[in-house]
């Protein structure tokens, strides 16, 4: 329990390291963007052909890709119908902004830290499902429902997903193990080392861009849209722990991921939906801090 709680308390403490830099000047709100670019882009993607590499597939594991995109319809519907009362425009806020899990930035550093490969692996499967919505599915879905003209559009939401170059690795890695090959050692030698580096990126750039500007008279709306939506990540959590018949790493993975943040590209999608950008941020941000208690206290009691 000590060792967990230390560790818990190390990815705090990194997260409070860059949100101080950046009160004292060190970092720039433009920064965080920079540092994003280096978790997604680099760190993120390593870390995920370390932990892939050499690791057999089943096509039975692919489930868990299936519950990553079913948790992200689920909260879309879920936000849809708590503000159905309330207009088109409340009610595409909340599609989106209950929608989708924050897993390459938050969730993954926890299970590379707590769970070791298979975690990650598990926490990777059910990320490509989680992708399919927070990189344009519930965006587009949202702006359907907020604009009322019945039109889908596909091609952003591919442009998207073929561009994720984390997705696109979760994709090849996992083809890889279903075909029982493997990359040269000297390519995972060097991801590891750069995969390593992965879990403090993630947490300073969690730091760096942390903050809370919403209008106090939005408080209801983030209790009421996070409430929920951890409501129902708990009952999955425990239902994944208890009652699937999958292997041990694969369910606490499982608590992991339906107990993790709201998706981090929610604000970003919600300005360029023409909604509340302040409250999005917010809901943003608090969700990253009930995360960081409800996570810890769950590795407490399964580890």
């Amino acid at each position: 329990m000590v060792e967990i709680l230390t560790h818990a308390g190390c990815f705090i403490g990194i997260i409070l390291l860059g949100w101080a830099l950046r009160r004292v000047g060190f970092f720039k709100e433009s920064d965080f963007h920079v540092l994003s670019k280096i978790v997604i882009k680099i760190t993120l993607t390593a870390a995920i052909v370390t932990n892939f590499s050499g690791r057999e597939m089943q096509t039975s594991m692919l489930l868990l890709t299936l519950m990553g995109f079913g948790f992200g319809v689920l909260m879309m519907i879920v936000g849809s119908v708590m503000y159905l009362p309330q207009g088109r425009e409340r009610q595409a806020f909340a599609m989106l902004n209950a929608s989708g899990c924050n897993i390459g930035n938050f969730a993954m550093p926890f299970a590379q830290g707590f769970l070791g490969p298979v975690g990650v692996i598990a926490v990777s499967l059910f990320d490509c499902g989680n992708s399919m919505i927070c990189l344009g599915g519930a965006y587009s879905i949202a702006s359907i429902v907020k604009s009322g003209d019945g039109k889908f559009r596909i091609k952003p939401i591919l442009n998207n997903l073929v561009h994720s170059i984390p997705l696109m690795t979760y994709i090849f890695m996992t083809i890889l193990g279903l075909l029982h090959l493997s990359l040269p050692a000297p390519v995972v030698e060097f991801a590891g080392i750069v995969g390593n580096a992965n879990a403090f990126m993630a947490m300073l750039m969690i730091g760096v861009g942390f903050h809370l500007n919403g209008d106090p008279s939005q408080i209801g709306d983030i209790i009421k849209i996070l409430g929920v939506r951890y409501i129902i990540g708990i009952a999955l959590a425990l239902a994944a722990y208890f009652i699937l018949p999958l292997p041990l790493e694969y369910r606490q993975a499982l608590v992991i991921v339906f107990l993790a943040p709201v998706a981090s590209a929610n604000p970003p999608f919600t300005a360029q939906m023409g909604s509340d950008f302040g409250l999005a941020s917010a809901i943003n941000s608090v969700s990253i801090i009930a995360s960081i208690v409800l996570i810890t206290t769950a590795l407490v009691i399964m580890l």
